[in-house]
């Protein structure tokens, strides 16, 4: 790593701040770089930054450019950025359209599209190391757009309240993420009607029904387990059910199947993601 690297990222993220969009360092892994101050506890606090220290993950976005250098200074080793959706004024919603072994997120989207009656927006769009997409769409302010992952077909995960989204210029350990050609002038489009009827939560109280992108029995069962978590055991129950998905060889997508379980019961995304992560080195480490 070299501090060109860490100069680049940081020019691109006061850009991205400059037109509105709030900003975070990330590290190579996509996840928040600035280290949490609640890391050395015993019990860390479900603090979303209340305690005024950053460290907060998604939390600590921010459109101010001192407080966009006070972030990547406390994070020397951040190559990346990224743009919180939800925020005013744009209230960013991201389409993130994978493409890896046989799941196609921009065809299956294109099928959505054409099922629900609506065009894909000619909006701005950033493409991915895997080959993927990032779009991003304007929400309405009055709707709070939830987060998932395969929730609308296999390959399209959504960013919405609470998430975030790579920014282009960054480096991740997959490559570098960049504005796709011909959409650098683009500003985000509104989402369509139809789509955002798909995207917004469940009129009830309680979250909707996971749809599954897998099968078999200890898939699903592994899914419903953290479906049913109590409020103080969700973190808990996803770590120790990612886990046990990599003993689940035939279910590729289970362990997007279990984010998107933990997000229907409150888990914030960032929170979600590095714990399924954390499973993974764990069980890397643990491989003869």
């Amino acid at each position: 790593m070299t501090p060109t690297t860490h100069a680049e990222a940081l020019s691109h993220a006061l850009v991205a701040a400059a037109r509105g969009l709030a900003v975070i360092p990330l590290s190579r892994t996509k996840l928040p770089a600035v280290r949490s101050p609640h890391r050395g506890e015993r019990r860390p606090a479900r603090c979303r930054g209340e305690c005024g220290r950053i460290g907060h993950g998604v939390h600590d976005a921010t459109t101010d450019p001192d407080a966009v250098r006070a972030l990547f200074t406390a994070a020397p080793w951040a190559v990346g950025y990224g743009i919180a959706c939800g925020h005013a004024p744009h209230h960013l919603i991201g389409i993130d359209l994978d493409v890896k072994n046989d799941i196609d997120g921009i065809a299956a989207f294109e099928r959505l599209a054409k099922a629900h009656d609506f065009a894909i927006p000619a909006t701005i769009t950033i493409a991915t190391p895997s080959g993927g997409q990032h779009l991003w769409l304007r929400g309405p302010a009055d709707t709070t757009i939830p987060n998932s992952a395969g929730r609308l077909a296999p390959g399209i995960d959504v960013r919405g309240s609470g998430g975030y989204l790579v920014g282009p210029g960054s480096i991740t350990i997959r490559g570098r993420y960049a504005l796709a050609p011909g959409t650098e002038d683009h500003a985000p489009e509104p989402a369509p009607p139809a789509l955002l009827q798909l995207l917004a939560p469940p009129a009830s109280a309680r979250p909707a029904p996971v749809a599954l992108p897998v099968s078999g029995h200890q898939a699903l069962a592994l899914v419903q387990f953290v479906l049913d978590a109590p409020d103080g055991q969700r973190n808990d129950r996803l770590y120790w059910a990612s886990c046990r998905a990599h003993e689940t060889t035939d279910a590729p997508q289970l362990p997007a199947a279990l984010i998107d379980a933990a997000l229907h019961r409150g888990l914030p995304e960032t929170e979600a993601r590095a714990t399924v992560a954390s499973a993974a080195r764990r069980i890397e480490r643990a491989a003869p």
